[in-house]
């Protein structure tokens, strides 16, 4: 799990910053404005560049991202970030086509929201975000071995074969749930709220493609996983053995 430098540590005396990183001026205004009223400290970019310097110069604790942003698109913006950081990223997108959402997740958001939204939703999505920041890397748990893995729950660590593997903070969640209870399988709603929070609202190709990312890290071949595997019509799971 990667922390840099300027990345902050989120501690329940802190005001929570949201990075918003949206052209749209009247938009990013109403944004700004409705996430200060729920008592975060907003900084505004208008657009990827001015984002991607304010995050380097003063961290966050959440970034919303557009994905149609003049200099940069909302998904090199992304991909830009997860090259030293594991912030929780929200895609925010005007369509809501399979295209866009899977090329977000992909570029490694951990969420989206579909414009137009309800600010009420965006918030409950920021709320479960910085949950899971507070406590990734720091409830107990013993070391978890399976297959090639070694996974430290209280640590926030995985080795494969010995080698560190640079996950996400959904990644290393959804992992941790899956391996805390190999072979069992979990379908998308129950990982969905387990490891998003989500119990009213989510989309199962969020659990999809985050799968997918986090094979290309832990399998030999993720095309074809025998450690994270498909249970065809029901779920996920990992396995002890291949």
């Amino acid at each position: 799990m990667r922390q840099p430098p300027h990345q902050r540590r989120w501690h329940s005396d802190c005001v929570p910053r949201i990075l918003l990183i949206e052209d749209d001026d009247r938009i990013r205004t109403s944004m700004r404005l409705a996430l200060t009223d729920e008592g975060h400290e907003v900084v505004e970019a208008p657009n990827a560049t001015q984002g991607l310097d304010a995050f380097a110069g003063n961290g966050a604790d959440v970034v919303l991202v557009d994905v149609m942003l003049p200099d940069l698109d909302g998904f090199e913006c992304c991909r830009r970030l997860r090259k030293s950081s594991d912030v929780p990223v929200i895609m925010v997108t005007a369509r809501a086509d399979t295209h866009d959402v899977v090329a977000g997740l992909e570029a490694g958001a951990d969420d989206y929201v579909t414009k137009p939204f309800e600010m009420k939703e965006l918030s409950a999505r920021i709320r479960a975000l910085l949950r899971r920041a507070r406590t990734t890397g720091s409830a107990g748990g013993d070391t978890i071995e399976i297959q090639s893995l070694e996974i430290r729950p209280d640590a926030g660590v995985v080795r494969r074969r010995g080698e560190p593997v640079h996950l996400t903070r959904t990644e290393f969640r959804l992992l941790c749930e899956l391996a805390s209870t190999p072979d069992r399988v979990y379908s998308r709603e129950q990982l969905l709220e387990r490891v998003w929070g989500y119990d009213y609202f989510g989309d199962g190709r969020i659990v999809d493609v985050h799968v997918r990312r986090l094979r290309t890290k832990i399998e030999d071949d993720p095309a074809r996983p025998h450690i994270l595997v498909t249970v065809r019509g029901l779920g996920y799971k990992v396995q002890t053995a291949p």
